[in-house]
């Protein structure tokens, strides 16, 4: 730190004892002897004003107190790329012997002078990380390519670049450049010329999380990224504006998570991006969508190859939502957590099986993957609870019968290909539910053992929340058999033929959509 400053001081990224600013005022202040900078904190707590002294505006802040003039001599300007990389990477050779701490105990280096040594040549560093490390631009020209051309994987998060400019300049010397994390920069980006095209030529990952971008300066500076296959722009405060025109066409990953203006207009801009896979809206407050090109048991042309999509933490509150997402043609992963519809402990697992029921390609939801059973079992359920709605609204076991109203279709537009899956639901499913004692949650249920011949059909009452585990219990004490060598699996009359395993000891017999008059199978 010293009192001479830069040329182009105004603009530029300051650290000042941990804190981070940006320069906004350079010069002298009346009353107050000697040269002076302005800077606006990124925490505005760590200010005195608005930029303003005894009535006279030097420069304005965003927050009342996020502004402060301070000497030159307290501010840290940063360093150049290479600096900042020897500094890191480049071992202090002493020439004494070296000795590491491993556990409790003292251990000599011997036979790791080769290592380190291969260490600090910097053209073999293929992965970077400088977080953290005040560089604020790319220095002597070519310096970097002649130093440490071979770097694939850099790390330059939370640092002093202040324009895209200087990130440019250190590319262009690292051709080989595959994954970039520029987060926590606050960047002054192109938005009127595009950015040239190839200066990016190898780059697949590029992270922007909190760096102040727009969406507009994202498609001015696309061009330079021709193969690059995910792009993540986490907080800010981005709002989608135009769609991609010949940039983004290799995108395969999204991460748009806690731009709180995103809504479902934005979202048709980016909607025909051909290699899209995974999407990233989690806390960005998305609450709806509608795909008007499809109709109900259709297929929308939009977001053709999206399989993932993160929608945490927003505000999604209809189902009207969910049964859209079963329109996406690729669909089969959805995490859709801390939303006012899955809200509550008490529902979460009712919630869940319902999610399942209505996205029929779904394979795992809130990071958890649905099995072959908990879908049988969550469309049976799904089909009960909504079955007198469904008589109410026109619906019939007889097909010929069956023409439920327009509006439970709209609700419910999967209900009727359930009834072609499993059967209508029977009337004695469709009674009101009695009140949850012990009687009426009782299953009547005939246990076989068709390995034991000899053994007869017995029938038994279970409650329907009753585990796999305590059911093994009870029949271990039945059947004078340990619990670790009986495995159970049931049959259905609704299914003749199947066999349906109860693999899972923690979950109840209800979960497995067991129901009366069903068959347990027994072996060991």
């Amino acid at each position: 730190m010293s009192d001479t400053l830069p040329s182009d001081v105004i603009g530029r990224r300051v650290e000042v004892n941990g804190e981070y600013a940006t320069v906004c005022f350079s010069g002298p202040i009346p009353s107050v002897a000697g040269l002076w900078l302005g800077v606006e904190w990124d925490n505005p707590e760590r200010g005195k004003h608005d930029g303003s002294h005894e009535g006279t505006e030097y420069f304005k802040c965003r927050h009342p107190t996020g502004g402060s003039f301070i000497r030159p001599n307290k501010v840290n300007f940063g360093v150049d790329f290479l600096t900042a990389i020897k500094n890191c990477y480049e071992p202090d050779d002493d020439g004494k012997e070296h000795i590491v701490i491993i556990g409790n105990k003292p251990v000599e280096t011997v036979g790791f002078d080769s290592i380190i040594k291969q260490q600090s040549q910097l053209t073999n560093l293929k992965e970077v990380s400088l977080r953290n490390r005040a560089v604020s631009y790319a220095g002597e020209k070519g310096g970097i390519a002649k130093a440490c051309q071979n770097i694939r994987v850099l790390d330059l998060s939370k640092n002093l670049l202040s324009s895209w400019d200087e990130v440019i300049c250190i590319a262009l010397q690292l051709k080989h450049l595959e994954i970039l994390n520029l987060s926590e920069n606050k960047m002054k980006f192109p938005s009127a010329l595009p950015s040239l095209t190839g200066t990016f030529s190898a780059l697949k990952v590029l992270v922007l999380n909190r760096t102040g971008i727009t969406w507009a300066e994202v498609l001015h500076s696309a061009p330079g990224w021709p193969v690059l296959e995910e792009l993540y722009l986490s907080a800010n405060r981005i709002c989608i504006s135009e769609r991609p025109t010949d940039v983004l066409q290799t995108l395969k990953v999204l991460d748009l998570s806690s731009n709180p203006l995103i809504d479902e207009n934005q979202l048709f801009l980016i909607a025909y991006l051909p290699r899209l896979e995974r999407l990233n809206l989690s806390a960005t407050e998305f609450s709806s969508i509608h795909f008007a090109d499809a109709g109900i048991g259709c297929k929308t042309s939009m977001f053709q190859s999206l399989q993932y999509l993160l929608a945490d933490d927003n505000q999604i509150s209809h189902w009207s939502c969910i049964n859209e997402l079963d329109k996406l043609q690729s669909l089969h992963t959805l995490s859709c957590q801390r939303n006012p519809l899955t809200e509550g402990n008490k529902k979460a697992q009712i919630t869940r099986q319902f999610i399942i029921a209505r996205i029929s390609q779904l394979k795992t939801l809130n990071r958890c993957e649905i099995l072959p059973e908990e879908r049988r079992g969550a469309e049976l359920d799904y089909q009960k609870a909504f079955g007198n709605e469904w008589i109410k609204a026109g619906g019939h076991q007889d097909p010929d019968k069956n023409r439920p109203n327009e509006d439970f279709v709209a609700a419910h537009p999967r209900y009727q290909f359930l009834c072609q899956k499993y059967g209508a639901p029977e009337d004695g499913e469709l009674k009101i539910q009695q009140p949850c004692i012990l009687k009426n949650q009782l299953l009547t249920l005939r246990i076989k053992c068709p390995n034991q011949l000899e053994q007869k059909v017995i029938e038994k009452q279970l409650p329907d929340s009753m585990t796999v585990q305590k059911v093994k219990g009870l029949l271990s004490r039945l059947l004078k058999v340990p619990v670790s060598e009986l495995q159970l699996s049931y049959e259905s009359p609704k299914m003749p033929g199947r066999e349906i395993g109860l693999e899972n000891d923690l979950q109840s017999l209800q979960f497995y959509s067991v129901e009366n008059g069903d068959c347990l199978l027994v072996r060991w």
